[in-house]
C-alpha cells in the first residue's frame, strides 16, 4: 500500500507533472489574452474579458493546487477543477445560446472551442487525475480523505 506522499498518492508526480505544465500554460495565456484585453478594450465585451480573466485565475490556482500534491493541494484543484468544468459547461452553452452577449471569444465560450477545446478537457483530466492518485485507503470512500 502507497504511503501518503508515494508516487502513487502525488498529484505533482509522473503525467501529473504535465498536466500541471498545461495548467500554467493555460493559466498565461489565459491570463495574457484577458489582461491585454481588459487594459485596451473592456468595453467592447465586458463579459467575455472578465470571464477569461476569472479563468486563467482558476487555472493559475489550479496549477499551484496540484503541484502541491498535499491535502490542502488536492481539496484546492479538486476545487478548481470543478469550477472549471462548471465554468467551460456554462460559459460554453451560454454563449451558444446568447452570442449577443459574448462578441469577442472567452477561454470558456463556445465550449472551449477557439483553444481545442482543451478547456473542456483539462477539468476532467485534472478530476481523473484527483481520483487516480487519491490515498489507496480511499479508495472505496469520498474522492479526498484527510490524511490523503
Amino acid at each position: 500500500m502507497a504511503e501518503p506522499g508515494t508516487a502513487r498518492s502525488r498529484t505533482n508526480a509522473g503525467p501529473g507533472r504535465l498536466l500541471i505544465a498545461v495548467y500554467l500554460l493555460f493559466a498565461i495565456a489565459a491570463s495574457s489574452r484577458a489582461a491585454v484585453q481588459i487594459a485596451t478594450r473592456l468595453d467592447e465585451a465586458p463579459l467575455a474579458y472578465l470571464l477569461s480573466a476569472l479563468a486563467a485565475v482558476v487555472y493559475i490556482v489550479a496549477a499551484v493546487g496540484l503541484a502541491r500534491a498535499g491535502h490542502t493541494g488536492r481539496r484546492v484543484a479538486l476545487a478548481c477543477c470543478a469550477l472549471e468544468l462548471a465554468g467551460v459547461v456554462g460559459v460554453g452553452a451560454f454563449s451558444l445560446a446568447r452570442p449577443d452577449l459574448f462578441p469577442d471569444e472567452t477561454v470558456w465560450s463556445g465550449f472551449g472551442s477557439g483553444y481545442g477545446y482543451i478547456p473542456l478537457v483539462l477539468p476532467v483530466l485534472g478530476l481523473a487525475w484527483l481520483r487516480h492518485t487519491r490515498h489507496p485507503d480511499a479508495r472505496k470512500g469520498p474522492l479526498l480523505t484527510p490524511g490523503a
